[in-house]
């Protein structure tokens, strides 16, 4: 979910450092040699599986398997017991060459679940393989799956893959976004070399609501095209799937479309059954905080709650 208005729309983290291993040759009378390093390191595979039901108002974690450098933390009720929040961990903190995270939620009638992360993902340079991420969620009828997770930051060189797809029932909601760091700018760092694939599906009650595809090459005529990434190291995208967006005034949105990043540019629209805001710009924080003033004044008007930012935010 980044911006960049060439990709098509609907309608309208790395695991620790590791060493090569040398070739050892099968020849008698030969000795290994380490400049033999064409053996490339398998890819970690991080899965997990998430089911979460709502039974007498609270909303319970039934079910939760996982494979890999993947885990949840204990459930934490800020809220009170209607909104179950957990924070993903993936303990090596990114990810490198050929490793892959597949992150599956479902939520049963009713239940209500806020997803996000402790810090920033991390995505290493590789030797040329994909990472890949991957959240597939299913919503049923009532429910309200929140997907807020913090920054990923591409390294130079890496090649990425971030996929996500919703299915919803029929009243279900979802608040998702992610936002995309190329490069370690503090650090002098440009993308001249990798590629990011994107792709950002939803679906309520089998038909299609959103549909995008993006793909960024590392030194590419995009990065600094005018009608795409203009130059800015940053782009993000905040998406909201509710019926009751068609049902939001048009002064309520003229509030909403009065905030603004304090670096940067931001923007939103109103499409059937979704709100999409995109923030561009040369600060991750400056788009989490947008996001957030826009997540806050979403929430209670399609949601019925108010939105109260996780305490890991600020840690």
């Amino acid at each position: 979910m980044v911006w960049a208005p060439t990709w098509i729309g609907t309608g309208s983290p790395a695991c620790w450092p590791y060493d090569a291993c040398a070739a050892i040759l099968a020849n008698a009378g030969h000795e290994p040699s380490m400049d033999r390093l064409d053996i490339a390191r398998p890819g970690w595979a991080g899965r997990i599986q998430l089911r979460y039901g709502a039974d007498m108002g609270r909303t319970r974690l039934e079910s939760a398997r996982h494979e890999g450098p993947l885990r949840i933390q204990k459930a934490l009720y800020p809220e009170g017991p209607e909104v179950c929040q957990h924070i993903l961990l993936h303990p090596p903190g990114g990810l490198v060459a050929g490793d892959s995270l597949d992150i599956d939620v479902e939520l049963g009638t009713h239940a209500r679940v806020q997803l996000t992360t402790p810090g920033a993902g991390k995505w290493y340079r590789g030797d040329g393989r994909m990472a890949r991420q991957s959240l597939r969620c299913r919503v049923h009828a009532g429910a309200v799956l929140e997907w807020l997770p913090q920054e990923s930051i591409l390294f130079e060189g890496t090649s990425a893959e971030l996929e996500v797809r919703v299915e919803l029932d029929d009243d279900a909601i979802f608040f998702g976004w992610d936002m995309l760091c190329l490069g370690r700018r503090g650090s002098g760092e440009a993308f001249r070399h990798g590629v990011v694939r994107i792709s950002t599906e939803i679906e309520r009650g089998g038909r299609c609501l959103w549909w995008e595809r993006g793909h960024i090459e590392g030194g590419g005529s995009q990065l600094d095209a005018p009608a795409v990434l203009a130059g800015q190291p940053v782009s993000a995208s905040f998406l909201c799937a509710a019926d009751a967006v068609d049902r939001l005034d048009n002064a309520w949105l003229a509030d909403c479309r009065r905030l603004r990043p304090a670096v940067g540019e931001g923007a939103m629209t109103r499409l059937p059954g979704l709100i999409v805001a995109r923030y561009l710009g040369t600060d991750a924080r400056a788009a989490h905080a947008y996001f957030v003033s826009l997540w806050q004044r979403l929430r209670p008007a399609v949601a019925g709650r108010e939105a109260l930012p996780p305490r890991i935010w600020a840690t």
